[in-house]
């Protein structure tokens, strides 16, 4: 007799009790699971049985998600997004900027903002964001807190580093992620 004939000679209910029940255990697993993450979690009051977890502003952790969670892993997905667009950006600059002397005997790739935004506006609406994305990791330079469309039309925008180096930084980053 097959295993087949078997099922079919349990009565309905019980084949269906069997998958049931392990379907309980699983959900019941899981929300135990969040039980115990919610105790730990400073912002829930669920299941809370001694005072919130003090914050440590000077913990290196701090203000970051728990390593391999989903909001961590989406974080790193956003990183390397964004690392590639500001990437993108500084090609962009090195392949339409032209040479100019910045210092004496110094010679950096600079491409006025006006231009900058008539090309890039084909790729990415964000080129205001990518800029200080690339100033703030010391890649390039401009004056001005932000920039505007028409108003800064002839800043000029600086590659602070060569090129090759910008491809350096961001393959390094993209190894140590």
């Amino acid at each position: 007799m097959s295993h087949d004939m078997d099922l079919l000679d349990t009565p309905l209910d019980m084949r269906f009790c069997r998958g049931l029940s392990e379907r309980v255990a699983q959900f019941n697993k899981q929300a135990d699971d969040h039980k115990e993450q919610q105790k730990l979690n400073p912002f829930s009051e669920h299941g809370r049985t001694s005072p919130r977890p003090k914050m440590d502003k000077n913990d290196a952790d701090y203000g970051k998600p728990i390593a391999g969670s989903k909001t961590d892993i989406r974080g790193r997905k956003a990183h390397t997004h964004v690392n590639k667009e500001i990437l993108e950006l500084c090609e962009i600059i090195n392949e339409h900027g032209e040479l100019e002397e910045v210092g004496p005997g110094e010679k950096l790739v600079v491409i006025r903002f006006g231009e900058l935004f008539s090309i890039y506006t084909y790729i990415s609406n964000k080129v205001v964001g990518l800029l200080l994305r690339g100033r703030k990791q010391k890649l390039l330079d401009f004056e001005g807190e932000t920039l505007f469309q028409k108003r800064d039309d002839d800043v000029p925008i600086i590659l602070v580093k060569p090129i090759e180096e910008i491809r350096q930084h961001f393959k390094d980053a993209q190894s140590a992620s």
